[in-house]
């Protein structure tokens, strides 16, 4: 499917005028347009990449084929620029589609494989700010690039949220067979999001030196603030990265911790014994002359030292703070 705006004099002028106007209108004085291709068909990519624009035989065939990496080439008369727009579901993990750009004087075409909210949110404000001057073509390849961060925002709370949650499963004794995999899985997933923030910042950044005159003056602080908000993103997964191993860790000491307490109270119990053992082991050997076993108040003392002997234990063991 084919979208177009037309603009006249940097006011929106016309919506989807007919193919065959196209031509025309490129050639005329004061007139930038913007040809957005959706899921096109391959009649669709000839007649407008190839016929109407002749780009580069190189970068149709890259814009026609995925591309696993951000892009940007100079061409002269044009910029072409691979971005991708970023998704995440705990079912699927992440997600990307690509959206290419075609970034000349006063036209801009874009061309995505499948629908993307960035293109079309895009699209539907500049068709409600139909009065509001837009200036050049780079102005809306800022929105676009914008509008692809900003579609990180639910990824991001997605995973802040799996962060907590995970959190929140040390605090409440989860189980080490359950946290350990939800740790792995998540500091795979931030590692692949900066895997794909990163070089986009960089194709960014690289936009908004300056280098190129198709980029006017006064948009560069703008696309710097768009590749600060990917340094943050970046950033961001980064420390949550190191947050979780710094949860995993506070749990294994956690736990650490209540074994040794619970090896401490089994061994406060088994010191208690001892005084039983050493009493019963003396009264018990059945020697013959053992004036012990013969003796009427025998019992008593036995059962007296027994009983002396576990509270002078546990009086020790206290103090010493043992359990």
């Amino acid at each position: 499917m084919i979208s177009t705006l037309v603009y006249r004099d940097h006011k929106l002028a016309g919506h989807n005028p007919p193919l065959e106007s196209l031509a025309a209108l490129r050639q005329e004085a004061g007139v930038m347009l913007w040809i957005d291709l959706s899921q096109p068909t391959p009649e669709e990519v000839t007649r407008i990449l190839e016929t109407l624009f002749a780009f580069h035989p190189l970068t149709i065939e890259d814009c026609v084929s995925d591309s696993p990496l951000p892009k940007l080439e100079d061409y002269g008369d044009y910029l072409y620029l691979v971005a991708h727009a970023i998704a995440y579901a705990p079912e699927t993990r992440f997600t990307t589609t690509e959206l290419d750009l075609f970034l000349g004087p006063n036209y801009l075409v874009t061309y995505h494989r499948l629908p993307l909210k960035a293109v079309s949110a895009v699209l539907e404000r500049n068709l409600r700010a139909a009065q509001t001057p837009v200036r050049g073509p780079d102005r809306i390849a800022h929105g676009l690039l914008d509008a692809l961060v900003e579609g990180c925002k639910p990824a991001l709370a997605a995973l802040r949220a799996e962060v907590d949650g995970v959190e929140e499963g040390v605090l409440r004794n989860i189980s080490a067979a359950e946290l350990f995999p939800r740790v792995v899985a998540l500091r795979k997933d931030l590692s692949r999001l900066r895997q794909l923030v990163r070089p986009q910042r960089e194709v960014v950044l690289e936009l908004s030196n300056g280098k190129t005159k198709l980029i006017r003056p006064l948009l560069l602080p703008y696309l710097r603030d768009v590749g600060d908000d990917l340094v943050r993103i970046e950033t961001q997964a980064g420390s949550w990265a190191e947050q979780l191993i710094l949860s995993f860790r506070i749990y294994l000491n956690k736990s650490g911790y209540e074994a040794n307490q619970g090896i401490k109270v089994i061994t406060g119990i088994t010191a208690l014994t001892i005084p039983p053992l050493v009493v019963g082991g003396w009264f018990g050997m059945n020697f013959e002359r053992m004036h012990e076993l013969h003796a009427g108040y025998g019992y008593p003392i036995a059962l007296a030292l027994t009983g002396v002997s576990m509270l002078g234990m546990l009086l020790f063991m206290r103090k010493k703070r043992w359990i």
